[in-house]
């Protein structure tokens, strides 16, 4: 499965080996927009600097990465093991911590192999290079680092002795533990929202669930991620997850009534596997168990990378092996080749989020309030409609200059009120529009014979934006007008390419590509700019931008690709009137605009995206 993931910058320190990272999908150093240096920015200011920019991570982005590191064992098996690997993974999480965006690391138990004190005495120093580095992490006891006949009630331990509470205090992700001090959760910024995770020890008591159950009641409104030993186990040829007896228990007691838990991970068991249960409340659990103890070297120190993004909806996992990607490529031995990345599908795959949608039952996210339209009248303003009322006859400008709208019906296909917008409409509702043709039929509206609007040039540029949902019924709809004026090229005295054409129009093509086609005042023919294929039934803003020499389209306040490099300047006009929600050829309607239009705005002027209406 390909990422967007994309970390060509380790190549060199890594052995040449190429590495997917954060920045792939938006350019070099966008993951700290919030004013934040990389590390590779800051190297020219001084390895202080360097350093110092390295530990930063960017909590607004919605971007970010989860660290998970399972079973580690036999990295620590009395005179046995080998800290290199762990160490390596602690290393590179804290090199790439801003340029991955790494905001937390999870361990999933079993840190060592026989729960003796020797055994923590050589892993607690390499646990210190994260808390030297400041970088936030959670441990929990696994069935080899306590008495696993015993649940958390176990009293003293050497686990406990190494990962007490104390260690975490420094933290500022830490928010406490339970008396016994083997369960613990943390809280962490990320994507411009905090996010709870639980580190829960291997058998936890029926109190504990009582805590965990008392900790997720006290942050009402933050998504839970369950990290545990023990909860699904898988086989050999079939990665799908299944509950354990104890497994059972921790659903029943924490996971199903509990809606903010959308993830659990956990090691335990091999090999890796997960799958997708519902909940009490209906939604996705994804539950993930990840472990390598049983591969090469005892699992090289692989790291599970749950990279989170926000705008994608989705979380990329990979899972890779620091210790040996910076290992010399030409002195790696066979097996320790093969353990550099694992990029089958039960190591490396994607998982389709809704997060808003998923977090709606307990952090809906707040509807942007309603804006008079007053405040929307900017200056510039040649023509501002709303939709946001019942269907009338008439459409007032809201700028003031006169361009008022009448309606005008093709068929009893009548336009209807309706209560859906773009969330970032200023109006909170929209008129859906039931156009068709051949032949024409539905209805539009037209500003008057007299209209100032008709006689407009826009020798200094101009803003045509609106609010659109196109009609997902099935039937076509190509080279649909959603805001066209009336008049021909030959009209308005050109005699380009087809002269029959509107002297503007702007709507869409067969593929529901936007197009903007448009007689220039100071040119023969017209200027075609493209989109890209919208989806139907989904709302979007579209704007088109003249500054007088070059007009470009954006949707959702993103440039496209497809403008015209050529200058031009204005709009050639025959003095006829605009019409909303139809097109013509030849002065002849041949269909109405099929879908929504929550509102449209015309400018005298460029603007830019921050002076949009969905700004």
């Amino acid at each position: 499965m390909s990422t967007d993931w994309e970390r060509g910058a380790m190549d060199e320190q890594y052995g040449g080996t190429s590495r997917r990272g954060l920045l792939g999908a938006i350019g070099a150093g966008a993951v700290l927009a919030s004013g934040t240096l990389s590390a590779g920015n800051a190297a020219a200011t001084g390895p202080a600097q360097a350093a110092q920019a390295a530990r930063r991570i960017d909590t607004e982005h919605p971007q970010f990465t989860l660290a998970v590191v399972p079973d580690t064992q036999y990295q620590f098996d009395q005179d046995r093991g080998d800290a290199a690997p762990l160490t390596a993974t602690f290393k590179y999480l804290i090199d790439q911590r801003a340029e991955q965006n790494i905001v937390f690391m999870a361990h999933l138990g079993d840190v060592v192999e026989n729960a003796q004190a020797s055994e923590f005495a050589k892993a607690d120093p390499v646990f210190r290079i994260l808390d030297r580095a400041r970088f936030p992490y959670s441990v929990l006891a696994g069935n080899h680092d306590i008495d696993g006949s015993k649940d958390d009630t176990r009293g003293p331990s050497p686990y406990l002795d190494t990962f007490s509470p104390q260690r975490f205090r420094w933290m500022p992700t830490y928010g406490g533990s339970t008396a016994n001090g083997y369960n613990s959760y943390h809280v962490f910024r990320a994507a411009g929202r905090q996010w709870l995770l639980l580190a829960m020890d291997w058998r936890p008591s029926d109190a504990s669930f009582a805590w965990a159950r008392a900790v997720i009641a006290q942050h009402p409104k933050l998504p839970v991620i369950l990290t545990i030993h023990e909860l699904v186990n898988a086989d050999h040829g079939n990665p799908v997850a299944y509950f354990s007896d104890h497994g059972n228990r921790v659903w029943e007691q924490l996971v199903d009534d509990s809606d903010q838990i959308f993830l659990t991970l956990n090691g335990h068991y091999w090999p890796p596997g997960r799958v997708t249960r519902k909940n009490a409340a209906g939604n996705d659990v994804h539950l993930h168990i990840t472990n390598y103890q049983d591969r090469y070297y005892g699992g090289s120190g692989m790291v599970r990378l749950y990279h989170f993004d926000l705008a994608r909806n989705t979380i990329d996992v990979e899972t890779i092996s620091p210790w040996i990607m910076a290992q010399d490529p030409a002195r790696r031995n066979e097996l320790a080749e093969a353990e550099i990345e694992l990029s089958d599908d039960t190591n490396r795959f994607g998982i389709p989020i809704d997060f808003a949608r998923r977090f709606a039952g307990f952090a809906p996210e707040p509807v942007r309030p309603a804006r008079p339209a007053k405040q929307l009248v900017i200056p510039g303003t040649a023509a501002y409609w709303r939709f946001d009322g019942p269907v009338a006859d008439k459409v007032v400008d809201q700028s003031g200059q006169g361009n008022d709208l009448t309606r005008v019906q093709l068929s009893n296909d009548l336009p209807t009120a309706s209560t859906e917008y773009h969330p970032d409409q200023p109006g909170h509702a929209s008129w859906q529009f039931r156009g068709g043709k051949n032949p024409a039929r539905g209805g539009y509206l037209k500003t008057a014979d007299n209209a100032p609007l008709n006689a407009l040039t826009f020798p200094k540029g101009y803003t045509i934006e609106a609010f659109v949902k196109l009609a997902d019924d099935g039937q076509d709809h190509s080279w649909e007008g959603l805001f066209t004026r009336l008049g021909t090229g030959r009209d308005a005295g050109k005699t380009g390419s087809d002269p029959d054409e509107p002297a503007a129009k702007l709507g869409f093509s067969g593929g529901l590509q936007v197009q903007w086609a448009a007689y220039p005042a100071d040119k023969n023919d017209t200027f075609t700019n493209w989109g890209h294929e919208q989806q139907a039934g989904e709302w979007f803003h579209l704007a088109i931008v003249n500054d007088g020499r070059h007009s470009v389209v954006y949707v959702d306040s993103s440039e496209l690709l497809r403008n015209p490099a050529t200058p031009s300047n204005g709009l050639a006009t025959a003095g006829k009137p605009w019409l909303v929600a139809a097109g013509h050829y030849a002065n002849k309607i041949d269909q109405a605009f099929a879908g929504n239009i929550g509102e449209l705005r015309v400018v005298t002027r460029p603007l830019k995206p921050s002076e949009f209406l969905n700004a």
